[in-house]
């Protein structure tokens, strides 16, 4: 529980900002005695007797040596991000100047903070919970919009909100069902019994459709792998390169150029796609390119989304149909993409590969690329991302979310079975247990140790 976790009195110190020369360099310290290391460090003033949040310009010295000019920023407790007394230095960007005012603070008592203990400090004191903390990992490692703005809306409490409101019904209900066990021999009943069913309902809906989003929410987090697969002299280096906008793979008619795979990332409506140019699929005798093609295979099967690509002058349909099975049994999320569609002209590609789903394009004249990169979004999120939403993103609060859901179903099905007031107590709390389990209100150190560690230092 979090009151044995609660007796942190030392005072931690990190460098804020990324190792390395840059114009200034953040080094924040945070705990009792930040104020008063900081003031044997920095003689231009009393930091104890300035305001919070104020800025203060001057030298600090450790003894009689000068080690930097720098700017001290003053957060008192309460009022900071850990809820501790903070005092962010931005020094000049040298890390020899860095190493020296870090160690000058060290000798002063501070010691060096572990990864993400300036977050897990701001957890145990109570300035945001397991879920907010976790979003600022995330919201720091983002690297789009739609990853950015779900991070964003994580810290702000808007998957939080949704949990409390949820687990507050659940304990006022489970508070009126323990007191019913005390007056078990007066066969009262304080719980309503039809709220209930209508609270566990409306609780089922919401934990499904959290649960739902997490593949969603897996996307935006960690993006999608795509495996351009394909006879060779397909088009595939030439679809990467266009897709990519450079010329990353190299391009022959030589059949079997590719031998090895090639990934490079792309940012499509947000959403980060890794695409894997592979070596074109066929039996040989080459013993290097016959490894290249068992390495397309393997990236075929791990893969999140298959770009079957095919030249629409070579191929006839009971060829693609035939190779559209093998893509299928080994990864059934894929897309039929039917290339140099411009030699033949669009119509009698259409005429000659009918049936829905192709998709017709000219890697090399860059036709209907537009409409791939579209067709490949709806694919992986199959409608819009909306931020305003709640969406889940770790697998941890994923893993609890399924045992929510089945502590419902247990809940629904003792309400139905008439079971009595204390089994049915035992399933709410079970329930419960895995809500807090999320927002940190159930947890041990070594859980948190452990999620903490996942951060950056200095964060």
């Amino acid at each position: 529980m979090l009151g044995k976790l609660t007796g942190w009195d030392d005072t931690i110190v990190a460098l804020a900002t990324p190792h390395g020369i840059g114009a200034i360099g953040v080094i924040r310290i945070s705990g009792t005695k930040a104020i008063d290391i900081i003031n044997s460090l920095f003689p231009s003033k009393d930091l104890s007797k300035q305001s919070t949040h104020t800025i203060h310009v001057g030298f600090l010295k450790d003894d009689d040596k000068v080690l930097d000019e720098a700017v001290v920023s003053l957060f008192k407790n309460p009022k900071s991000y850990t809820g501790e007394d903070v005092v962010e230095i931005s020094c000049h960007g040298s890390p020899y100047i860095q190493e020296q005012v870090i160690n000058a603070i060290v000798a002063k008592g501070a010691r060096l903070a572990k990864p993400g203990e300036f977050t897990q400090r701001a957890f145990l004191k109570g300035k945001l919970d397991l879920t907010q903390a976790e979003a600022v990992a995330d919201l720091i490692a983002s690297n789009t919009e739609a990853s950015r703005n779900t991070a964003l809306h994580n810290i702000r409490g808007g998957f939080s909100v949704v949990l409390k409101e949820l687990r507050d019904q659940l304990i006022q209900f489970s508070a009126l069902i323990e007191l019913e066990l005390d007056f078990s021999q007066e066969d009262v009943e304080f719980a309503d019994r039809s709220r209930f069913y209508e609270l566990i309902h409306s609780a089922k809906k919401t934990v499904v459709e959290l649960i739902n989003s997490f593949q969603l929410g897996n996307v935006i987090k960690n993006g999608v792998s795509v495996a351009i697969v394909g006879k060779p002299n397909a088009g595939k280096s030439t679809l990467l390169n266009t897709l990519l906008n450079e010329n990353r793979a190299i391009v022959s008619d030589i059949a079997g150029t590719t031998r090895d795979t090639i990934e490079e990332i792309i940012n499509i409506n947000g959403i980060l796609f890794r695409l894997i140019d592979t070596a074109g699929i066929r039996e040989s005798k080459d013993v290097i390119e016959s490894i290249g093609v068992e390495k397309s295979l393997e990236k075929m099967k791990a893969a999140d989304l298959v770009l079957y690509l095919f030249d629409v002058n070579e191929e006839t349909q009971s060829t693609v149909e035939a190779s559209l099975l093998q893509v299928q049994s080994s990864n059934k999320n894929f897309i039929a993409v039917g290339n140099k569609a411009d030699l033949i002209g669009e119509d009698v590609a259409q005429q000659k590969f009918s049936g829905d789903g192709v998709l017709f394009i000219s890697a090399k004249k860059n036709a209907h690329i537009d409409l791939l990169k579209q067709r490949m979004t709806d694919k992986v999120i199959q409608g819009t991302v909306s931020t305003e939403s709640t969406i889940v993103t770790n697998a941890r609060h994923y893993q609890a979310l399924q045992e929510v859901n089945k502590s419902i179903d247990d809940i629904t099905a003792g309400l139905y079975n008439h079971i009595t007031g204390d089994l049915l107590a035992l399933d709410i709390r079970r329930c419960l247990h895995f809500l807090g389990e999320i927002t940190g209100e159930i947890t041990n150190e070594d859980r948190l140790d452990y999620i903490f560690s996942k951060f950056c230092i200095g964060k």
